[in-house]
C-alpha cells in the first residue's frame, strides 16, 4: 500500500516538470528525520532555512513505528533525510525511507557516520551472568554481492525437527508480548514456505530469543536460510544445516556426536553469513559463539554437524500462568528452557545505537547534519555554519552541566534501574552504573521470582529510586509495583522520545541530570505523577 502510494506521488511530482532545488525558487528545503531527537538538532542547524518533518510522532516509540501515508508523502517531497540506524528504527520505516526517496536525494545514517567526528561507540556485548548459554539468531555481512542492502530481508525457516517433545522458538516484546518464530507443536508446512516457522531479520543484525523444549532428551533442528534482495527478486537460497540439542541429558553421550563440541555457556548466536553464502566461506550456516563474554575478539566459529547446545536441567522452568504463554503449554507444566538474554525486543546491529545519550555524540551528528545541508543548499553555506556553531556552544555547556550535575551524587548511590536498555551511552560517559535487572526467564517477568530478584537488586544496592521512559510507564507495572514496595521512588528518564513536558535536546537531557540527581541524591522529590 504504501509503496503504491509512492508511486502516485512520483508520477505527480514528475508530471510537473520534477522537483526544484531549494536553491531555484528560493524555497526552503525539506528534510525528513525517523525521530524527534534528531529533527530537533536539524532544525538548530537548518534555522529558518529548513523545514523539519519527524516521521516518528511525539511520544512514539521508534523501535515499533509503523510508518503512514502521509510519512511516504513527506519522504516523497524531502530534499534530504536523516536516520539513525543502527537498527534502532523499525525495519519498515527505514525500508519506507530507502524505497521513496527520489534517486538523488541523500540518505544520511547519523549513528553509522558520527565516528568521523569522533564519536565514542559503545558494542553491545552482554555480561555473562545467567547460569545457560544465551542463544539467538544472526545475520553477519551485507550481501551487497547479492544486491542486498539495510532494507533487505534474510528469513531463517525451521524445516523439521527430530526429538521427543516439542520445541518452540520465540522472542519476548517489550513488557512480556511473545512473538513466535519456531514452534513445532502444529508441524511445519513446506506448502506455504514455511511461513508460520519463519524468522526475518535484515542484514548485518541479531536477536535474542528464548529456546523452549516440552520434555527432556536429545533434539535435532533443520534450518534452511534465503535471502530477498528486493521485494521484487526471487529468494535466494543460503544453505542448511541441523543444530543438535541435549536437553536434560548428558550432552557429552549425544548418539553420534561423541567427540563434539559441547557449548554450555556465554553467548551464541545460529548464524546466517551472506558473505560465505558468494563464496567467500566454507559455509553459510554456522554458530558463532562467545563463550567468554569478551565480544568479536574471542567469537569461535562452530560447525553445527559437530557441535551440541546444552540444555541443562537447571533450565528446568514452569510456564507461567500468564495466558499468552499457553503457547508453552498447560500453566505450571515443566519445560527446558534457554534464557532470552536481554528484557524488550531490541533488534539491533552489533553497536548500540542510542548515541545522544552522551551528548558529544550528538555533537558529532550536528556536525553531519551542517555538513549535508551545506552540500545541497551551499548558497546558504554560511547560514548553516553559524547555526551550527552556535548550537554546538549550547552542547558543549550541556555536556558540562551533565558532568557537574550527576558528579554531584555520591558514587555509592549512581545505579540506574530502568527497563529500557537505551542509557549505556549516558552511565559511559557519565559515570552512571546501568543496574537494570535482566529477566533469566522473560515469560516469567511477572512472577513472584522475577518480582524478588528485583526486589533484591534494589535492596542490595540501596537503590533510592527508579527511572522510567514517561511514554512507557503504563506498560511497566511489574518495576512500579516493587518500587512501591521497597519505598523506593520511581522517577522520569528519557530516552528515544520526547513529551509534552520535554520537547528539545538540550530540555531532555538536562531533565535527565536533574532526574537523576534529585533521585540519586537524595534531594527534593522529582517522583512522576500517577
Amino acid at each position: 500500500m504504501l509503496s503504491a502510494a509512492a508511486a502516485v506521488l512520483a508520477m505527480l511530482v514528475s508530471g510537473c516538470g520534477g522537483m526544484s532545488s531549494p536553491q531555484d525558487e528560493e524555497e526552503e528545503v525539506r528534510v525528513v528525520t525517523t525521530t524527534g531527537i534528531l529533527a530537533d538538532l536539524a532544525r538548530n542547524v537548518g534555522g529558518e532555512r529548513v523545514d523539519v518533518k519527524a516521521l516518528v510522532p511525539e511520544g512514539g516509540d521508534p523501535h515499533s513505528y509503523e510508518p503512514s501515508l502521509r510519512d511516504v508523502r513527506d519522504i516523497v517531497y524531502a530534499d534530504a533525510a536523516f536516520s539513525n540506524y543502527l537498527m534502532l528504527e523499525e525495519q519498515n520505516l527505514i525500508r519506507a525511507l530507502d524505497a521513496n526517496l527520489r534517486a538523488d536525494v541523500v540518505n544520511i545514517s547519523l549513528a553509522e557516520r558520527a565516528v568521523k567526528y569522533a564519536a565514542e561507540i559503545i558494542p553491545l556485548v552482554e555480561h555473562v551472568n545467567l547460569d545457560t548459554i544465551w542463544l539467538g539468531l544472526r545475520v553477519k555481512g551485507t550481501g551487497a554481492e547479492l544486491g542486498a542492502d539495510r532494507s533487505s530481508e534474510v528469513r531463517l525457516k525451521a524445516t523439521g525437527l527430530d526429538g521427543p517433545g516439542d520445541l518452540i522458538g520465540y522472542l519476548t516484546e517489550t513488557f512480556g508480548e511473545p512473538s513466535v518464530y519456531f514452534d513445532s507443536s502444529d508441524g511445519f508446512d513446506a506448502g506455504d514456505g514455511y511461513r508460520k516457522d519463519t524468522a526475518v531479520l535484515p542484514p548485518d543484525a541479531h536477536t535474542h530469543m528464548s529456546w523452549a523444549f516440552t520434555r527432556p532428551g536429545v533434539y535435532r533442528l533443520q534450518l534452511a536460510a534465503e535471502a530477498v534482495p528486493t521485494p521484487q527478486t526471487k529468494p535466494v537460497p543460503l544453505g542448511e544445516a541441523t543444530f543438535t540439542f541435549a536437553v536434560g541429558v548428558d550432552p557429552h553421550t549425544v548418539p553420534g556426536m561423541a567427540d563434539a563440541t559441547v557449548l554450555d555457556g556465554g553467548h551464541a548466536d545460529i548464524t546466517t553469513d551472506l558473505d560465505r553464502a558468494t563464496g567467500k566461506g566454507p559455509g553459510s550456516l554456522y554458530l558463532y559463539a562467545d563463550p567468554e563474554g569478551g565480544g568479536d575478539a574471542r567469537q569461535e566459529i562452530h560447525d553445527p554437524s559437530r557441535t551440541v547446545i546444552e540444555v541443562p536441567n537447571k533450565a528446568r522452568t514452569e510456564v507461567p500462568g500468564d495466558p499468552r504463554f499457553r503457547l508453552l503449554g498447560r500453566a505450571g507444566t515443566s519445560i527446558h528452557q534457554l534464557p532470552q538474554a536481554v528484557l524488550g525486543r531490541h533488534v539491533h546491529g552489533e553497536i548500540d545505537p542510542h548515541l545522544w545519550q552522551n551528548v558529544r555524540n550528538a555533537i558529532a551528528y550536528v556536525k553531519i547534519i551542517r555538513d549535508t545541508l551545506i552540500d545541497i543548499d551551499p548558497e546558504y553555506a554560511i547560514t548553516y555554519r553559524r547555526n551550527a556553531e552556535r548550537y554546538i556552544g549550547e552542547l558543549e555547556k550541556l555536556d558540562a552541566y551533565m558532568a557537574e550535575t550527576i558528579a554531584e551524587i555520591p558514587e555509592s548511590r549512581r545505579y540506574l534501574v530502568t527497563t529500557h536498555d537505551a542509557f549505556g551511552y549516558l552511565g559511559e560517559a557519565y559515570g552512571i552504573d546501568i543496574a537494570g535487572f535482566v529477566t533469566p526467564n522473560p515469560a516469567t517477568e511477572p512472577s513472584l521470582t522475577e518480582r524478588r530478584k528485583l526486589s533484591e537488586t534494589i535492596s542490595n544496592l540501596h537503590v533510592p529510586a527508579v527511572f522510567l521512559e514517561p511514554n512507557l510507564r503504563s506498560r511497566s507495572s511489574t518495576l512500579v509495583q516493587v518500587a512501591k514496595e521497597k519505598s523506593v521512588e520511581v522517577c522520569p528518564i528519557y530516552g528515544d522520545a520526547f513529551d509534552q513536558h520535554v520537547t528539545s535536546y538540550t530540555e531532555m537531557m538536562r531533565a535527565n541530570a536533574d532526574s537523576l540527581r534529585t533521585c540519586l541524591g537524595g534531594t527534593t522529590s522529582k517522583r512522576m505523577s500517577k
